[in-house]
């Protein structure tokens, strides 16, 4: 079992991180909450999670240990496989998933890839109680109506402010769903996209 890896970042992709560590390459399936604390080059500690599965042997990365606890038990969940688990952690951030969870916040987890109704009132019924218990989403709950209406708010300014600086509007688009997280203000949300285009040089 690999707990963690120390190396250089050799490569960001869309979904994926290569990092090196003594001469050998690690691919790590990575969220886009984790891609968007790291840069090209830099030397940093990658947590892990080996997946094994009949056909395949991968590995998952994160920036922390608190996203690596949120994904394991976001996939012990029915439904919620490998690539569904990396999609929510790149919709929210572990802080704020633990405050959906724990005030049942079904309308903000449905709003997740890849997560519906059903699924998000599964997340609420299985991890409550375990999240509340290793002390995730103390913080005061957050509000449907604010979230929504920042969420609705960042996005459109962050994608014209985008276009402004000579992006496509698909390019645009693109970008801030792939980084933004609920409860960002305009100017992270740009600032986050801009990171992100950059270090995988994202073309359209």
């Amino acid at each position: 079992m690999i707990g963690y890896i120390k190396g250089k970042i050799e490569e960001i992709g869309i979904d994926y991180i290569l990092i090196e560590n003594n001469g050998i390459g690690y691919k790590m399936n990575v969220s886009a909450n984790t891609i968007t604390q790291i840069g090209m080059g830099e030397n940093v500690k990658i947590y892990s999670k080996m997946i094994v599965r009949e056909d395949d042997i991968s590995l998952c990365g994160f920036y922390t240990k608190e996203e690596q606890i949120m994904f394991d038990m976001l996939t012990s969940v029915s439904k919620i496989g490998t690539k569904v688990g990396l999609s929510i952690l790149s919709y929210a951030s572990p802080q704020k998933l633990s405050q959906y969870i724990v005030s049942g916040d079904i309308i903000s987890l449905s709003k997740a890839p890849g997560v519906g109704k059903k699924t998000a009132e599964r997340m609420v019924l299985e991890l409550k109680d375990k999240v509340s218990k290793l002390g995730f989403g103390s913080d005061s709950k957050v509000e449907d109506d604010e979230i929504i209406f920042i969420s609705n708010q960042s996005d459109g300014e962050a994608i014209e402010a985008l276009i402004a600086l000579g992006y496509t509007k698909a390019e645009a688009e693109e970008a801030v769903s792939f980084t933004r997280q609920p409860g960002m203000c305009i100017e992270d949300v740009v600032k986050k996209a801009l990171e992100y285009i950059m270090k995988t040089n994202f073309k359209f």
